[in-house]
């Protein structure tokens, strides 16, 4: 069995798949399906960074972390995003350094599936209808776990239907 060896990178190490998807963008032949699903992330991953990089200059403002995360799909927690901006220490950041943040041992989180949403709230469900009341829903975004503003509720609740 052949194994990719490198002089730079001892044989017991992890490397995450985000890099060898990359890295395969960069050399493999256009006809290859590897190749093509690296230069679509590649593609997706650049096309996020730009749109955060509002004056051109390669860097965005370190404070654009957790919106550029969601907008890629991870659903960091607002701790996460202080502890990666910490991480990254300057006031901005480049892609290179984004690439980074992608990469971070257990970075991608899913979101959570329908179903485990719907068990969540079943606990608040008291009539057990499907229903929550508009108090009780603002209560626990606003008090528990990861709390939101008044002003996120507000904005959150505009797209709800009221019964």
């Amino acid at each position: 069995m052949n194994h990719l060896r490198s002089p730079y990178i001892p044989s017991s190490s992890l490397i995450t798949y985000r890099y060898l998807l990359s890295y395969a963008c960069s050399f493999a032949s256009t006809g290859n399906r590897l190749h093509n699903h690296a230069c679509a992330l590649s593609t997706e991953y650049r096309e996020a960074f730009a749109l955060f990089d509002k004056r051109g200059t390669g860097q965005v403002p370190r404070e654009s972390l957790g919106e550029l995360l969601r907008s890629l799909g991870q659903n960091p927690t607002q701790a996460e995003v202080q502890q990666l901006e910490q991480n990254i220490g300057g006031s901005t950041f480049g892609y290179d350094d984004f690439l980074n943040v992608l990469n971070r041992p257990d970075g991608w989180k899913p979101a959570g599936t329908a179903d485990e949403f719907i068990k969540g709230f079943q606990v608040f469900d008291k009539s057990g209808n499907g229903f929550i009341g508009a108090g009780e829903l603002r209560y626990v975004l606003t008090q528990l776990g990861e709390k939101m503003s008044d002003e996120e509720v507000d904005e959150l609740l505009k797209g709800f239907p009221v019964q």
